[in-house]
């Protein structure tokens, strides 16, 4: 049975080095305030992820079932209070950094021409619409532009209910969604690779000036 899920894996894995079909122009994208850098002031209050206890994951599955597990450790991330009292997300990750759990060559697949394709298109984005800040205490739905292979196109991802009274600093924050990748023109060899890949983020907070490397 382990050599049969050994050989499911790399059958899976092996195929994502397969080039993919070529990116096309990104979707329209609703229109929605985004904090440009000038906006940020001294009346606008800034987090940024705690690295000690921040983690970006991402899982997909062959077609027999199997799981695929990856994360990207390396990251930008910020919370910006906004003057209205609204809050605003802004993330990304570095796909050239991409790790497959239990298999460094795995990621190197994963990183590659037919996934990921770190050469062209080094960073995931996602920012969010404007939110209440109750979104983080009582859960529910974060909606916002995520930008994946050269694709910007609204997603909304699940924002877990919390039991403490700062989540995000006293409790982790805890969001999850799923995207299909062939809308990114990550479409290749769908016979053996689902199409639905599944993003999750576990955030601590700390108060920190804007980083410059984030626009």
């Amino acid at each position: 049975m382990t050599s049969r899920r050994n050989l499911f894996g790399w059958i899976a894995l092996g195929l994502l080095a397969w080039p993919a079909a070529p990116s096309q122009a990104g979707t329209a994208v609703a229109e929605y305030a985004v904090v440009a850098p000038a906006e940020v002031d001294d009346r606008t209050g800034v987090s940024v992820f705690d690295p000690a206890h921040t983690a970006f994951g991402f899982e997909l599955r062959t077609r027999w079932g199997q799981r695929v597990r990856g994360r990207f450790p390396v990251y930008e991330g910020v919370v910006l209070a906004l003057p209205d009292g609204r809050s605003q997300i802004r993330i990304r990750l570095a796909t050239a950094a991409v790790e497959v759990e239990g298999s460094a060559r795995y990621a190197e697949l994963a990183r590659g021409e037919g996934f990921f394709d770190a050469a062209r298109y080094p960073d995931i984005e996602f920012v969010s619409e404007p939110h209440d800040a109750a979104l983080g205490h009582d859960g529910g739905l974060l909606r916002g532009r995520l930008t994946m292979h050269g694709i910007s196109r609204r997603e909304t991802f699940v924002v877990a209910p919390t039991t403490c009274s700062r989540p995000g600093r006293d409790c982790d924050a805890i969001a999850s969604g799923s995207v299909d990748r062939s809308n990114y023109g990550i479409d290749g060899l769908r016979l053996v690779l689902a199409d639905r890949v599944r993003f999750t983020l576990r955030v601590r907070l700390q108060d920190e000036r804007l980083p410059d490397a984030l626009p």
